[in-house]
């Protein structure tokens, strides 16, 4: 496998991945603009966007951009992240010059019609209020917003709904031409590909657009707090956060092995302790999550109301002990499985094409997959534990409860139990 990095003069980056073997090719534009990218009263715009290039270009339908990449049993998605916003395709390999051509239409010369504009805000407020009625989708949007209050990064990627109804074509416009300029575009191409023919036609497709104005995103700032929504539902569901290192610290890989291994699969703390021995809840996990500049560790678990209390205490107490003893064997264990579903990852060309676009964009270079796994395996006991230790104390927590959670500890209870 071989991976090959060129640059347009205009700044927009082009990263292949020759995958031998393979018959088929995953091509897509990362672009750096997110929901952080957006300003108060714009918030959902990015969303919105990307909902509006597959609605038609100047020269194709929305009808015809279905027909053209299904005719060639291909298909076409985009998602919008907090970070970026995404375009991609997979195609068999002799149908990836039509992939880059009709992505290129789609992001270049998107039509913007009024009505078009019109119908998709019902289609997203639809979307919205699904995500509304979804107790485990809702309380993760509430529980960013708690993390990092009045910030960009804290807004929910859908928007609300006072923001999405009031959208219009000429805002896309202008949000396209602050946000979409090729420096901050990332074309990423993995399986069977050619590099130096995806790089010629991506000089002539996009080699004609300037470079536009730079845009930081807003630093993060992790100040945790606490939201909560007493709703007769079945389940009472709970969510936590704290700050986690960002993608570039160097104690990012111990966070991943810490949070896998504190409630990342059946093996995990937090499943044996929460569900197979105390029977507490049906869902319970851990995570860590990496942005730019910050992260967060993320615990979440579904359970009856009177066992709010209980699973509480046991997720805190967990925490604590893995600061104490998290042991050599979990700590492999956790190695083990993030290793695992790197590897297992990679074996299709979608999830190479966005790891390296994501590595580009961020790093400037292709990190490789031995790079990774040697600082997963640099992750001693030391390591993980310590990284359970920051939690302990002072770290500012956020809290999201919904359902029947009247009763439920709240913030302050459990940051005291914590810093005990």
């Amino acid at each position: 496998m071989t991976v090959r990095i060129d640059s347009l003069p205009n700044g927009m980056r082009i990263a292949t991945e020759r995958m031998e073997g393979m018959g088929s090719a995953s091509i897509g534009v990362w672009i750096s603009a997110g929901c952080r990218h957006e300003g108060p009263e714009q918030n959902g715009i990015a969303h919105f966007l990307e909902h509006m290039a597959f609605k038609g270009t100047a020269s194709r339908s929305a009808a015809d951009i279905a027909i053209q990449i299904e005719n060639v049993g291909g298909y076409l998605n985009a998602y919008t992240g907090r970070e970026a916003t995404a375009y991609y395709a997979r195609v068999l390999a002799e149908d990836a010059p039509l992939a880059m051509e009709l992505l290129a239409d789609i992001l270049r010369a998107p039509r913007f019609d009024e009505a078009d504009v019109a119908l998709e805000r019902g289609v997203i407020l639809q979307e919205i209020g699904q995500a509304l009625d979804t107790p485990d989708d809702v309380i993760f949007d509430w529980l960013q917003e708690v993390s990092y209050p009045d910030q960009p990064i804290g807004r929910p990627i859908l928007g609300p709904p006072e923001r999405v109804s009031a959208f219009t074509a000429d805002d896309l416009r202008a949000f396209t031409a602050a946000h979409y300029a090729p420096q901050r575009m990332v074309l990423a191409a993995a399986g069977a590909v050619d590099h130096d023919e995806i790089v010629a036609q991506a000089r002539a497709l996009y080699g004609d657009m300037a470079p536009g104005p730079a845009h930081a995103a807003a630093p993060a700032r992790f100040a945790g707090g606490e939201r909560r929504k007493v709703k007769r539902l079945e389940q009472a569901h709970i969510a936590l956060a704290f700050e986690a290192p960002a993608y570039g610290d160097p104690a990012f890989y111990a966070a991943q092995i810490f949070a896998t291994a504190l409630g990342g699969g059946m093996s995990s703390r937090l499943f044996q302790e929460a569900r197979e021995k105390r029977g507490l809840c049906y869902s319970i996990f851990a995570q860590a999550s990496g942005y730019q500049d910050t992260g967060a560790y993320t615990i979440y678990a579904g359970a009856g109301a009177a066992d709010m209390g209980p699973l509480a205490r046991l997720v805190v107490d967990e925490i604590r002990a893995s600061a104490e003893a998290l042991s050599a064997e979990e700590v492999a264990r956790a190695r083990a499985q993030i290793k695992a579903g790197m590897v297992m990852g990679l074996e299709s060309p979608s999830n190479r094409a966005e790891r390296l676009a994501r590595s580009v964009a961020l790093f400037g270079r292709a990190q490789t997959l031995e790079e990774i796994v040697e600082r997963v395996e640099a992750v001693d006991v030391a390591a993980a534990r310590a990284a359970a230790e920051r939690l302990c104390g002072a770290a500012p927590m956020a809290l999201a409860l919904y359902g029947p959670v009247a009763r439920a500890p709240g913030a302050e209870a459990i940051a005291a139990r914590l810093a005990a």
